[in-house]
């Protein structure tokens, strides 16, 4: 299947609103465990964090992290600050707006650096990646999770409605816009060499919608 280029649109009220009604928290908790298991640990970015709820994850689990959540979308982040302020950890996470492929950051600024299911949206992911990459700092660890997509448009259509069965028609056209401008795993492992990620580990996961992660640790 062809890959078709999903632009990010949360740029209204109303798309991050929506998008914060959805129930991501198996996937969340997953995620952050995985993190935290490859050893991540001090101060942490969460990279396109939506309304935050990767962020407050990490922090509610584990007391040897400082989150920072950035996002492009102010309306996300603005859901994200007020998810803080009913959060007993609030002391431990900020959020704040910054262009993904434009860190506001030093060279080696975070511990560990994540993002899940946003790479599909960025116009050039190499540019991503390497800010990325860029900001871990020596020993850190970097893991980006996104959709997987699927070889037709058929096998696409079958896992949304296998995953998707409870959304309405609108929910079901953005979950299938997902998969159809998510990466292969080989267009995949190719960006994130050519964004100049050393030893990165490609790991897929088809137990639930089909997900990549990409995980490398900064050499010392």
């Amino acid at each position: 299947m062809k890959r078709v280029p999903e632009p990010y649109a949360a740029d209204t009220a109303a798309h991050a609103e929506a998008y914060d009604a959805k129930d991501f928290s198996t996937v969340n908790h997953a995620f952050a465990r995985r993190l935290l298991e490859l050893g991540a640990v001090g101060r942490v970015l969460d990279i396109a964090c939506g309304p935050g709820h990767v962020a407050l994850q990490l922090v509610a689990i584990s007391s040897k992290v400082q989150v920072v959540g950035v996002d492009c979308s102010q309306p996300m982040l603005d859901i994200a600050a007020e998810h803080k302020e009913v959060s007993s950890h609030a002391e431990r996470v900020e959020f704040q707006q910054a262009n993904a492929s434009a860190l506001p950051f030093e060279d080696g600024s975070f511990q560990a650096v994540c993002s899940k299911s946003s790479l599909h949206h960025m116009e050039d992911p190499v540019a991503y990646l390497r800010e990325a990459w860029r900001v871990t700092a020596k020993g850190g660890v970097l893991l980006i999770r996104d959709h997987y997509r699927p070889e037709t448009l058929a096998e696409a259509e079958a896992l949304v409605e296998k995953y998707g069965s409870d959304r309405d028609a609108k929910g079901k056209a953005a979950m299938l816009a997902g998969f159809r401008a998510a990466y292969s795993a080989d267009e995949l492992i190719d960006i994130a060499r050519e964004a100049g990620l050393q030893g990165a580990e490609l790991v897929i996961d088809n137990d639930r919608h089909m997900s990549l992660q990409v995980a490398a640790i900064q050499a010392d």
